[in-house]
């Protein structure tokens, strides 16, 4: 019979090769899935995985793309990684890059059309105060209340939603659009614009912050109190209580530090490559940044690599879309099967297999 055994200790084998096993197998799966939708799977995976970074006649434009797409998805991803190292499920990050995008865009039509250095100083940190807020929401009601904040930070994401099309269609809406929902392109407000550092790479101020960050996380993680305190919590829960780690004080630190990289990525992203504030502004950044975080093993420069493929899944995702007519569904599959696996192929990280006879009577 077939069982699973518990290990002592967690497998660093397995740890290391299940995010490789897991891109493996759901490149496998992915490839049943174009031929069941008709699509010749070989040609698929080259123009999801290879045409955007090399194709002459595409890779110019989707190379630096790739930048701009891995920018909120690290930076999310980073936020996420402390608070699911102690066992504090934020689920809710797309609620939080909502808001971070609504209050910071705010701001920036507050102050339209005068021209100031101190309008995207204010914005940024609009962004990370409007994300820090709406995680503070589930942090309070899971201190003082005991209530679940997987249920409360994702059920928020939806409350996030109505007032970010609430606002497009009202207040924030461009009163020179015709009509039509949407804020004022920021693109065109140069006080207000986060524009590329270096032209053609899609390097922005979103960008070079997710990397500053995860060289931080790193250092918080290994050299900070913090960083202790926020694995021995994970680990052990109750051996942290025993040595006076402070439980409610670090759901505050690791929900507010998540929402406010949330926020932030909200606000480098309606002021750069998004523009404005519109009903589809959300596109699942909070969401694919769980899967980031977990792909990277929660370990800041594992984020930056997982980031960075995720991104390859959305820019060569469009392509592919382009190219062979693939439904976007599809796509969101793709990466829905890349979390599938990598949960499922984690369980041998603590478990093993393990093979009993019994005695034939």
């Amino acid at each position: 019979m077939l069982t699973l055994k518990k290990r002592s200790e967690p497998s660093q084998l397995w740890t290391a090769l299940t995010p490789v096993l897991a891109v493996l197998l759901t490149m496998i799966a992915g490839g049943f899935l174009f031929i069941i939708l008709g699509k010749d799977p070989f040609l698929a995976l080259r123009i999801m995985f290879w045409d955007p970074l090399f194709d002459e006649m595409f890779g110019a434009y989707f190379r630096p793309q790739l930048l701009v797409k891995a920018g909120p998805l690290i930076l999310i991803a980073l936020g996420l990684s402390l608070g699911f190292k102690a066992g504090i499920w934020n689920i809710g990050a797309e609620g939080q890059y909502i808001i971070g995008a609504v209050c910071g865009a705010a701001v920036a039509l507050a102050f339209y059309p005068t021209e100031s250095l101190f309008i995207f100083p204010l914005m940024i940190l609009a962004g990370g105060l409007g994300g820090w807020m709406w995680a503070m929401i589930p942090a309070l009601l899971r201190t003082k209340f005991n209530t679940n904040e997987i249920l409360v930070s994702l059920m928020l994401v939806y409350v996030a939603e109505q007032i970010l099309n609430t606002l497009a269609i009202g207040l924030l809406r461009n009163p020179d659009g015709n009509g039509f929902p949407g804020s004022r392109n920021l693109q065109d407000y140069y006080s207000a614009s986060n524009m590329e550092i270096w032209a053609g790479t899609g390097a922005h101020w979103g960008v070079v912050l997710a990397l500053g960050f995860a060289v931080g996380f790193y250092i918080l993680m290994n050299q900070h109190l913090l960083g202790f305190q926020t694995k021995l919590t994970g680990q052990s829960p109750r051996a942290a209580k025993f040595s006076g780690i402070n439980p409610n004080l670090l759901i505050v630190v690791c929900l507010g530090l998540s929402g406010m990289l949330a926020g932030l990525a909200g606000i480098f992203e309606v002021s750069g490559p998004s523009g404005q504030i519109t009903i589809g502004f959300n596109v699942g950044y909070g969401f694919t940044a769980i899967i980031v975080a977990f792909l990277g093993r929660l370990h800041p420069i594992g984020i930056v690599l997982a980031g960075l493929l995720m991104a390859l899944t959305y820019i060569g995702g469009e392509l592919a879309q382009m190219q062979l007519a693939l439904p976007a569904a599809a796509i969101q599959a793709f990466q829905g099967m890349l979390l599938f696996f990598l949960l499922a192929l984690d369980v041998f990280s603590n478990y093993k297999l393990s093979f009993k006879f019994g005695k034939v009577s």
